[in-house]
Order: C-alpha cells, then sequence, then structure tokens
C-alpha cells in the first residue's frame, strides 16, 4: 500500500512501513501481525479476512510509527467521500434501470481513491511499491505498474456488488438490510476468488478483460514514475518486512 510519504508491506506473517519525513530522514518500522489472514483457507471467509486484515493494520501502523500518513488523512480527500455519499444516496433515489444503477454508483465511489491519488507524491510511492516488489519477484527491473495490483480489483468488485445489490433489492422488505449485507459480503468473497483466478491465469481472454480497467486506472492515474529516493523508501519497507518473514 501506497502512503503519501511513503509504503507499506505486508506478507503472510509480517508488515513493514517506510517513511520520508519531511527533513528527509528515512524512518522504517517492522512489526508481526496479531491476526493472519493467510491462515483462513474457507473460498467464503479468505476475501472478507484480507480485506479486514488490511483495515486493522492501519492503527497499528500509525501508532507505530506516527510520521505515516495515511491518504484518507487529507482533508479534500474527506470531503470527497462525504460528497460522494451525497450524490450516491441521490442516484439510488432515480428510476434508473438497477442494475444500470449500480453499476454507475459502483464507479463513482472510487472517485475518493481517485481523488487521493491525484495529488501529493501518493501516485509516486505507488509505483515504486510496484518497482521494488514486481523488481523482487522477478528478479530483474520492472516498471511502475504491476499485475497484483489491487486496482485490477475494481471491475470484479464493480460486477459482483451491482449483482448483489440487485439481488437484495428483490428480497422482502423486512429482510433487505440483511440481504444487502449478505451481498456485500459475497460481492468481496467473489471479487477476491476472482481476482486469485486473475492472477494465476494472466493469459486468459476473460482474465486480460477483467484487469483492463483496473490495469488503465494504475498506469494513468494511480501510478507515478518515482524518484531514486522514493524506491529506496519502498525497497527499505520490502527488506524489513521480508526480514520478518525468514
Amino acid at each position: 500500500m501506497a502512503l503519501a510519504n511513503g509504503v507499506l508491506v505486508h506478507g503472510p506473517k509480517a508488515w513493514a512501513c517506510a517513511v520520508r519525513t519531511d527533513d528527509g530522514e528515512l524512518k522504517v518500522v517492522a512489526r508481526r501481525k496479531p491476526f493472519r489472514a493467510a491462515d483462513v483457507q474457507s473460498p467464503l471467509l479468505r476475501g472478507p479476512a484480507r480485506m479486514a486484515e488490511v483495515f486493522a493494520l492501519l492503527p497499528q501502523v500509525k501508532r507505530a510509527l506516527p510520521d505515516a500518513e495515511l491518504p484518507m488523512q487529507r482533508p479534500r480527500v474527506l470531503a470527497s467521500m462525504v460528497g460522494t455519499a451525497v450524490v450516491l444516496r441521490g442516484l439510488r433515489a432515480t428510476n434508473i434501470r438497477p442494475l444500470a444503477r449500480e453499476l454507475i454508483t459502483g464507479l463513482l465511489s472510487v472517485a475518493p481513491a481517485a481523488l487521493a491519488l491525484r495529488g501529493g507524491e501518493l501516485a509516486a510511492y505507488h509505483g515504486a511499491e510496484h518497482i521494488s516488489i514486481g523488481s523482487y519477484e522477478h528478479g530483474d527491473a520492472r516498471p511502475k505498474e504491476h499485475e497484483r495490483c489491487g486496482s485490477h480489483l475494481l471491475a470484479p468488485m464493480l460486477i459482483t456488488t451491482a449483482i448483489g445489490n440487485v439481488v437484495a433489492e428483490r428480497a422482502p422488505e423486512h429482510l433487505r438490510p440483511a440481504a444487502k449485507l449478505a451481498g456485500a459480503f459475497g460481492s468481496i468473497a467473489a471479487s477476491v476468488e476472482i481476482f486469485g483466478w486473475m492472477t494465476r491465469h494472466p493469459g486468459h481472454p476473460l482474465s486480460r478483460a477483467l484487469a483492463k480497467p483496473g490495469h488503465e486506472l494504475q498506469h494513468r492515474l494511480g501510478t507515478r514514475e518515482p524518484t531514486p529516493e522514493q524506491v529506496e523508501v519502498a525497497e527499505a519497507a520490502l527488506e524489513a518486512c521480508l526480514e520478518l518473514e525468514k
């Protein structure tokens, strides 16, 4: 995960975060995970468990390394999240066909993340993250895009969330909240499993089609060519995480 001033890397058992402070100092912190989603093997549970693990890491990172600047800390990103929520609420009250409406609201919900990537150094650190991890995995220099970037979840999440919400709306009114919750849980589980299949079959036409929106997002908006200093930060995080993983 790219931060506004660094990179967070996590593996099955450990995480490490490296940041560059305003005065140019490189700070690195690494810890073992109290909860390990890698131990969850159920296809229904491992996707939500991995999502939960990531969000559980963020407060740990802030406590261990207060200098880390999370993307959602920026005021304009918070304002974008509130504005998007208002627009989505209005869209749900319209007469647009359910499936089309859900796809539109799904696309709009990406706006806060897109806004976060447009400013500051976040996009460059995102590129540095991909370069350091890709180069380690492949054994040679890699570009700023990575085939396992979370942006590739975009298409699977849009499709499964839209289907889940449409199905939930057909449930009896008194069961609708529970149906929507089940749909959200199911969409996360299905999306992560689809994403795993995509990474195992990168040459399949369906895999390429599903990855295309996410690849374009990271190529055109989500990443920027990093400086050597930013790559140094990403490599420091990766090395510290690998040391604990050993």
